[in-house]
């Protein structure tokens, strides 16, 4: 037997190029991760970028577990003595996951059904002449011939015989596909309402109370909606065909002939077939299919939006205030110096009293005290009415170095969660939780992703519907969005968490733990090199995880870079024939432009890496990331009642669905932009237009106060 070879079926799937495809795979089975092969095996992969290479390894791993659900259905063929050539052929051909559980269901072991019952009672060959559709013979008077103990009446006989037929017809791989097919084709999602509501009452679920629309049509998020009413015993959700022509299809598929005596029985076998097998069992597949492509829609959704937020433009190395705004129990406040480090604490009540002069004082303490450039304010409870209390206590402090420090609103979403995490225990066992809950937010401002990867994405407020989706799948995916921006960005060694590093290609949690235990017991690591003294950390980790870790301080000027180690002796022989040092070559431009790329390719170094170092060497260590600019809301906006139809604000998008984009304007509660509103022509997807962290201006268009709703539109 030939051995399975992945890479035809992986190439199709993905419709990438074979070679490109053979190359990554090859790469994977060797223990490469994702990152490490977009960005330092380019010549070999052909220049896939990462969400190709990503796409490859999934259906890799989807080739590799229908290969082995192909050889456990031979094997139960074969078992029950079943398996000829041509069955055998039949299954190795097959490629598709829903197309082999149709050739084998026949060969399925079954409880007992009602064919198995008229087969024990001997009626198997009057079926036989039922879908034979003879030209000859008389279903009644053929039928007698079967009575006995067990069959008492020719009606009995042929009933039973129908039986067979319609779960012979059911099994079928060419009658299931042509129905699965024409229910995707033409079906259409319905809904009813199982719950009497009272006149006037308004529920989650009242646009789907009498819903139907067709399955091609259905929007993701709604189908997940449907789902959710219906796991909540609100709603009753089906999928609806029109059984006659669907019928008439199938008879003619099962080869029907009117001439024949038999006809009226196949006819009424495929009918009773159809209603009680075939379309249930359909219906089964085709609304698990649908659910798997609405979850796959949202944890794509989820992913989009996590990027994003990820991938916010940090504030940067500089020394901030944090306020964990509160009314009754007072704003914690926390100083970080430039590098994220915890300095000192303090709490002020600027909302309990009737003169704040005191909390302001304090506040403008603190925040000369430990020299900050920035307040950083929790968006949540209390937070506008804190973000304009610190803005005027800067203001009016009389002094002009601390009115130019920035006040910033920083969403504290999912901030509660780290603060209560083993890790933020770890890291700060005596302080409050609120405390805790300051420093990250004051953190989240300097450097939004070293903060946020220690929070469970679940857990930060981007989803759609995150609640309806797999488990695994959902966090599988998000985990990969994480180590992309981790390993898209860098990470500085001597600074990381644990929790930012086990996001390193190649490192994980436990390694990333034993990496930071190495730099506690040793200090700051001198090199890239010397990672390979940290207990378990081997060539091949060191190789996937070296080019994305950065030491500033590092004897080696390259150690700053992206540049991978195994490259440095290319840059080397570059900075020599310049007749510079290679720290001369490291940033500057001028020089970096003088080299000719055509000259250092050669072996296993193409075009494409040499372009890279170059770019790299003319600014190392950049931040991809976007410069950052902090959100401005209006002064006279800060609860809903302040709000009006046809004002004009600014906002930042918080969160971007299929449907909109909601928005955060200063009042506690986002609005949303109906993608409709979202531009003056048509929007397919909103993606295109927005994402999560933008400033975006928005007019609004009313304000339901009764259930808190927002709606705005960004149409000029």
């Amino acid at each position: 037997m030939t051995p399975f070879d992945p890479v035809p079926t992986v190439a199709r799937r993905t419709a990438l190029p074979p070679r490109g495809v053979a190359a990554v795979v090859a790469l994977l089975a060797d223990g490469n991760t994702v990152p490490f092969i977009a960005r330092y095996r380019k010549e070999a992969s052909g220049g896939l970028d990462e969400v190709q290479i990503a796409a490859i390894e999934a259906a890799y791993t989807a080739a590799l577990a229908l290969e082995k659900r192909r050889d456990v259905i031979l094997a139960a063929i074969a078992e029950q003595g079943k398996l000829d050539a041509a069955t055998e052929r039949l299954v190795r051909a097959c490629d598709d996951k829903q197309a082999l559980e149709d050739i084998y269901l026949p060969f399925k072991r079954k409880r007992k059904t009602r064919a198995a019952a008229a087969r024990e009672r001997g009626l198997e060959p009057l079926a036989d002449r039922i879908l034979a559709q003879a030209p000859g013979g008389h279903p009644e008077r053929d039928a007698m011939r079967f009575l006995g103990d067990e069959v008492p009446d020719v009606a009995a006989a042929l009933a039973g015989a129908r039986d067979i037929v319609a779960e012979r017809m059911s099994e079928r791989a060419d009658v299931r596909a042509i129905t699965r097919e024409l229910t995707v084709k033409h079906g259409r999602v319905t809904s009813k309402s199982v719950k009497k509501t009272t006149e006037g009452e308004r529920t989650r679920f009242e646009d789907y109370y009498a819903f139907e629309e067709a399955l091609g049509r259905l929007a993701s998020h709604r189908y997940l909606a449907l789902r959710r009413g219906e796991t909540e015993g609100v709603l009753r959700v089906g999928v609806a065909l029109d059984t006659d022509s669907m019928v008439g299809r199938l008879e003619r598929t099962l080869g029907v002939t009117e001439r024949s005596p038999w006809a009226a029985q196949l006819k009424e076998a495929i009918r009773e077939g159809y209603a009680r097998l075939l379309a249930p069992s359909i219906e089964n597949e085709v609304r698990g299919d649908l659910g798997d492509w609405a979850e796959g829609e949202a944890v794509e959704v989820f992913a989009t939006n996590l990027r994003a937020l990820l991938l916010s433009a940090p504030y940067g190395k500089h020394a901030v205030v944090a306020m964990d705004p509160g009314f009754r129990t007072g704003c914690k406040c926390a100083a970080v110096d430039p590098t994220g480090r915890f300095l000192g604490a303090v709490t002020v009540y600027p909302h309990t009293t009737k003169d704040p002069s005191q909390a302001a004082a304090e506040l403008v303490a603190f925040v000369r005290r430990h020299r900050a450039e920035a307040v950083a304010v929790g968006s949540g409870t209390a937070g506008r009415e804190t973000f304009d209390f610190a803005r005027r206590a800067l203001a009016e402090s009389g002094d002009p170095a601390l009115a130019r420090v920035a006040v910033v609103s920083v969403s504290e979403v999912g901030a509660s969660v780290y603060s209560a995490s083993e890790a933020a225990r770890d890291e700060f066992p005596d302080l409050d939780l609120t405390v805790r809950g300051a420093i990250s937010i004051g953190r989240r401002l300097q450097d939004p992703l070293a903060e946020l990867v220690k929070v469970d994405p679940k857990a930060l407020g981007v989803g759609q519907y995150q609640h309806d989706v797999t488990e695994g799948l959902l966090g599988e995916r998000l985990d990969r969005v994480v180590a992309s921006c981790v390993n898209h960005v860098g990470v500085e060694l001597d600074t990381a968490s644990a929790a930012l590093l086990a996001h390193v290609a190649g490192i994980g949690p436990s390694l990333a733990k034993r990496i930071v235990a190495w730099r506690d017991e040793h200090g700051a690591f001198p090199t890239r090199s010397k990672l390979l003294a940290v207990p378990g950390l081997g060539p091949k980790t060191f190789e996937q995880a070296a080019g994305f870790l950065r030491i500033r301080s590092s004897a080696h000027p390259l150690d700053a870079s992206a540049v991978h180690p195994e490259r440095y002796a290319l840059v080397e022989r570059m900075a020599k024939d310049l007749g510079v040092a290679v720290r001369q070559l490291v940033g500057d431009a001028a020089l970096v432009a003088r080299i000719d790329v055509k000259r250092y390719v050669g072996g296993d170094v193409g075009e494409p890496t040499v372009r890279d170092i170059l770019a790299e060497l003319v600014r190392p260590g950049r931040d991809p990331r976007d410069a950052f600019e902090a959100p401005r809301f209006r002064d006279d906006v800060r609860t809903l009642a302040d709000l009006a139809p046809g004002m004009e604000l600014e906002g930042v998008v918080t969160n971007v669905t299929a449907f909109g984009a909601f928005v955060d304007i200063g009042v506690h509660q986002d609005g949303l932009i109906h993608v409709s509103e979202l531009a003056d022509r048509f929007v397919k997807d909103p993606f295109a237009l927005v994402q999560v962290g933008k400033r975006i201006t928005v007019r609004v268009v009313s304000v339901d106060h009764q259930r808190k709703r927002i709606a705005l539109s960004a149409k000029r």
